[in-house]
């Protein structure tokens, strides 16, 4: 008999994130939200996180997107307090509604120089996969991807720019590595 690579609590994780999103799309376009999480999920896993760091990553935006801290409260309940903590370090707010962009984004990159080394590789991981969903719709749309973003195009540079000096400062060095060149080529135009 084959051993399970994952727990049930992985199982249990992958189905609340998908009930928490199933009504949520990916900014601009169809895609199901819940492709997202499995994306950052993916890279925490490649990167060497363990089952609760992946955990982690599938359900990282549920409280920020999806209900504040009575879902973050649940989350604890179900997941563990370590989980609800990385969880609570990738949350820019749990206010609703959300306070400005810029000084919410500040005060984030700020806290992030004081996260631990589990909760950054999940965050790094979740920029990374932003990043790449920005590079890859760039190919269809060009500079009119930013438009769906808040800061627009300086923002989300300066945005982009500011998270990849913090992951290089403080690691996870090797996301930060692959988060610089994949923030190279949205600077540049490449795709």
């Amino acid at each position: 008999m084959e051993k399970s690579v994952t727990s049930d609590k992985f199982a249990e994780a992958l189905n609340y994130a998908t009930e928490l999103h199933r009504r949520q799309i990916r900014k601009g376009s169809s895609i199901p939200y819940i492709t997202h999480l499995m994306g950052v999920a993916w890279l925490v896993a490649e990167h060497g996180g363990d089952e609760k760091q992946i955990i982690s990553a599938l359900l990282h935006d549920g409280p920020e997107d999806q209900g504040g801290q009575p879902i973050l409260d649940e989350i604890q309940r179900r997941f563990g307090e370590r989980v609800a903590s990385m969880v609570a370090g990738c949350t820019d707010t749990l206010e609703d509604p959300k306070p400005p962009w810029r000084p919410r984004k500040e005060a984030y990159i700020s806290r992030l120089a004081t996260e631990s080394v589990e909760t950054r590789l999940v965050s790094a991981a979740d920029k990374l996969c932003n990043a790449q969903s920005i590079r890859r719709d760039m190919g269809r749309m060009g500079d009119l991807v930013f438009a769906k973003f808040q800061g627009g195009k300086s923002g989300a540079l300066w945005y982009f720019q500011s998270v990849t000096e913090e992951f290089e400062r403080g690691g996870p060095h090797d996301v930060a590595t692959e988060l610089r060149r994949v923030f190279t080529d949205i600077e540049r135009g490449l795709f």
